[in-house]
């Protein structure tokens, strides 16, 4: 397929729903806009996570333990208990 060719000065340019190959400049566009406004609000949310770990730990809490709390919190109980019970096999192995 060719592609159009560019719009010549004075002429309106369509580049809103211009077709180069098989795609479509507006779609692209929109896409990449809404990652890029996405990106921006994982920003924001990673800067009050932030705050909130800095928040803890200035009222005493350990942030390394809280962050495991989480983590922990994300996984199905067997999946934990699996975690603990291999976790206690390898200190016995240990000597721990």
């Amino acid at each position: 397929m060719a592609r159009p060719a560019p719009a010549i000065s004075g002429e309106p340019q369509e580049e809103e729903s211009a077709q180069w190959g098989n795609i479509s400049a507006e779609r692209l566009r929109s896409l990449i806009e809404r990652i890029e406004r996405l990106e921006e609000e994982k920003k924001a949310l990673s800067s009050d996570i932030k705050d909130i770990f800095a928040e803890a730990k200035s009222a005493g809490f350990d942030v390394k333990v809280m962050r495991q709390l989480i983590r922990l919190r994300k996984q199905e109980p067997a999946e934990i208990e699996e975690q603990e019970t291999l976790l206690d096999v390898y200190r016995r192995a240990l000597g721990m």
